[in-house]
C-alpha cells in the first residue's frame, strides 16, 4: 500500500480523497492555487504546497508544478480526481515516467477511450451497442450526407475529442447538415485542438444512463450498477440517482454486463464509467468512457457499500479486488443533487463570494461532502459546485422526500445556489414518476419561467 499521496485537484473531491486515505492510514500532499490558500480542507492534508496563481492554466492544470510538488512532497502516487488532469494521457504518462504511480487507467486505455470515435470502434469489437452512424471520422460533407440518408434524418454531428456538448450539433436537413459539420469543427478546435467529428442518429429524448465499473491489475472487472443522470441543463447533470427509474429488469442487466465487454475490451483498469443513451424503447447505445472517478460517485456509494476512491487506492497499489460481481448488492435509493453557487433566477448565473453562514442538513441517510464553510469565499476561477448533498433511503419515494426535507434544511447565506431549483424539480410530476429524459430540465425552464 502506499504511504503518502499526491491529490492533483481541489474543492470538495480534494477533501474527498484525504478523508479516505486519512482511514487507510496514508499520508496525503494537497497542491493550491493561491486563490484556495487558506481554504480549511488544506489543514486535514499533512502538506500543502502552492502550485501557482488562480487561473487553472497557471497552476492546476501545470503538469511541471505539480510533478515539481510530488518530488518535494515525496510522494509515491498522484490521484487526480475529476476534472483538470483527470483524463490527460500526457500527465498520466509523464506521472509513471517520473516513477510516480497515476491511480488510474493506463495512458493507452486513457487515450484510446478519450476518442470518441476509437472508442466507438472498441465498442462494436465487444459487442456494445452503438447509436447507428458513421464509421469513423468523417471526410467530406458529401459522406456526411449520404450516411445522414442511409440512417435518416435528424442526425447528431459529435466531435470525437469533445466533451460538455463542446462540437456538437443537431441536423434535420441536407443545408442544415452541411452548416452544422462546419460549426462543430471550428468549435471542436478551438476547444479541444482537434476538428475531428463524426455522425450519429439523433435519438429523440433520451434518457442518460450511465455504469459505474472498476477493474484490478489481476483480470477481475465488476459493475457497481448504473446511475440516472438524465436531469440535466446543457448537457451538465444537475441530479443523479441509482437505481434509474422506470428501466427494465433486462435491460439494466443486459447495459451492466456490456459496461463489463467495454472495459475489458480496453484493457482498463481502476475506476471508470460508462455512460449510455437510452432511447423512448429502452434500447441502450454507448456514448464514451469517462477514465476517472465521477462527480457522482457518492450515490453508487451509498447503495453498494463500497468505498470507490479507497478501492481506487488499493487497485493502483496493486492489490486485486475485495469483492467479486456476486458480492455487490445494491440496496435502496440514492439521489444526489449538485449544489453550484449560481443564482436560478438569472438563468444560472455564476455567484461567487462569500459565504456568511452555512445550516447543513442531516438526520437519517443524509451526506453532505462539501469543502466549503462559514467565512469561505468561492472563488471565481472554477467550476461553480459547491457541494454535493446525497440522500439514500430504501424507496424511491422516500428518498425524493428526504432530499426535499434535507433541501430545505440546507441554508448557504451570501451568495445564491441552485437548491432552491432542485426542490422544483423534486416536486415536478414528471421526475416524481420518473419520466425524466436530458431535454426535461429546459422544457421546465421554458414553460415554467
Amino acid at each position: 500500500m502506499f504511504k503518502r499521496i499526491l491529490i492533483a485537484n481541489r474543492g470538495e473531491i480534494a477533501l474527498r480523497i484525504i478523508r479516505a486515505c486519512q482511514e487507510l492510514g496514508i499520508e496525503t500532499v494537497a497542491v493550491y492555487s493561491t486563490a484556495d490558500q487558506g481554504s480549511q480542507y488544506l489543514s486535514l492534508a499533512d502538506e500543502a504546497i502552492c502550485i501557482g496563481p488562480p487561473k487553472s492554466a497557471q497552476s492546476y492544470l501545470k503538469i511541471d508544478q505539480i510533478i515539481s510538488a510530488a518530488e518535494v512532497g515525496n510522494v509515491e502516487a498522484i490521484h487526480p480526481g475529476y476534472g483538470f488532469l483527470a483524463e490527460n494521457a500526457h500527465f498520466n504518462e509523464v506521472c509513471r515516467s517520473c516513477n510516480i504511480d497515476f491511480i488510474g487507467p493506463t495512458p493507452q486505455a486513457m487515450e484510446a477511450l478519450g476518442d470518441k470515435n476509437t472508442a466507438r470502434t472498441m465498442a462494436r469489437r465487444a459487442n456494445v451497442p452503438v447509436v447507428p452512424g458513421s464509421a469513423g471520422l468523417l471526410e467530406t460533407e458529401d459522406e456526411a450526407v449520404r450516411v445522414a440518408h442511409e440512417i435518416g434524418f435528424p442526425v447528431l454531428i459529435k466531435a470525437t475529442a469533445g466533451g460538455g456538448g463542446k462540437g456538437m450539433r443537431v441536423a434535420g436537413n441536407d443545408l442544415a447538415l452541411k452548416t452544422a459539420i462546419q460549426q462543430a469543427k471550428t468549435e471542436a478546435q478551438a476547444a479541444f485542438g482537434n476538428a475531428g467529428v463524426y455522425l450519429e442518429k439523433y435519438i429523440e429524448r433520451p434518457r442518460h444512463v450511465e455504469v459505474q465499473v472498476i477493474a484490478d491489475h489481476h483480470g477481475n472487472a465488476c459493475h457497481l450498477f448504473e446511475r440516472e443522470c438524465s436531469t440535466q441543463r446543457r448537457h451538465q447533470k444537475l441530479i443523479e440517482e441509482s437505481p434509474a427509474p422506470r428501466l427494465p429488469a433486462d435491460r439494466r442487466a443486459a447495459m451492466c454486463e456490456a459496461a463489463v465487454r467495454m472495459i475489458r475490451e480496453a484493457n482498463y483498469t481502476n475506476a471508470g464509467t460508462v455512460e449510455f443513451i437510452v432511447d423512448q424503447s429502452d434500447n441502450f447505445y454507448f456514448i464514451e468512457v469517462n477514465a476517472r472517478i465521477q462527480v457522482e460517485h457518492p450515490v453508487t456509494e451509498m447503495v453498494t457499500g463500497i468505498d470507490l476512491i479507497k478501492t481506487q487506492i488499493r487497485v493502483a497499489a496493486g492489490q486485486p479486488l475485495p469483492f467479486n460481481q456476486g458480492d455487490i448488492v445494491p440496496r435502496g435509493v440514492a439521489i444526489e443533487c449538485r449544489i453550484n453557487a449560481e443564482n436560478p433566477e438569472r438563468n444560472f448565473q455564476p455567484c461567487p463570494g462569500l459565504i456568511k453562514q452555512i445550516y447543513i442538513p442531516g438526520g437519517p441517510g443524509v451526506r453532505w461532502d462539501s469543502h466549503a464553510h462559514p467565512g469561505y469565499t468561492v472563488p471565481p476561477y472554477y467550476d461553480s459546485m459547491i457541494g454535493k448533498l446525497i440522500v439514500h433511503r430504501p424507496t424511491r419515494e422516500e428518498a425524493i422526500a428526504c432530499m426535499k426535507r434535507a433541501l430545505g434544511e440546507l441554508r448557504i447565506e451570501g451568495i445564491k445556489t441552485t437548491a432552491p431549483f432542485h426542490q422544483r424539480v423534486l416536486s415536478h410530476a414528471t421526475f416524481v414518476e420518473g419520466l425524466v429524459d436530458t431535454g426535461f430540465v429546459e422544457r421546465m425552464l421554458l414553460t415554467e419561467g
